[in-house]
């Protein structure tokens, strides 16, 4: 995984300094048009590694979910007001196609047992900004 530049900036487009755990990955974008990436669940970690998911722009993630646990676990996945749900008992892997198409912040996370609260929680960034007609009509804002 590569690092990002910027993070802990106003305007910024992850959470890195909030989840405080494993690291920011990228999804990769394929020449198909849809973005691609690989999320795991180390043994005796509780976390997904990346715990935060940075897509450049809006669209169709492809996400590969591997459980390298020994314990069961899963993933509610947001897809564009809906959630995808993969079940991922211990040593097996599931994918999920997202569609996310506006900028912003989805959280998922693992809703099995007490996953998380006890930290199975990551989150993927669309980063763009927001379509024109999702716009709030007013004057333009300074941006640092």
């Amino acid at each position: 995984m590569t690092a990002v530049e910027g993070l802990d900036k106003q305007n910024g487009v992850t959470l890195g300094r909030i989840l405080g755990r494993g690291t920011v990955g990228q999804a990769e974008e394929g020449p198909d048009g849809k973005m691609h990436a690989t999320v795991r669940i180390p043994e005796d970690e509780l976390v997904y590694e990346p715990g935060v998911l940075v897509m450049p722009h809006g669209g169709t993630l492809e996400l590969e979910l591997i459980n390298d646990d020994k314990n069961t676990h899963c993933a509610v996945l947001p897809s564009n007001g809906d959630y995808q749900f993969i079940w991922l008992v211990n040593h097996s892997k599931g994918k999920a196609i997202l569609e996310l198409d506006g900028p912003g912040y989805y959280w998922y996370g693992s809703r099995s047992g007490n996953d998380e609260g006890r930290g199975l929680t990551a989150a993927i960034v669309v980063g763009g900004d927001a379509p024109p007609e999702a716009r709030i009509d007013r004057p333009p804002q300074p941006r640092p």
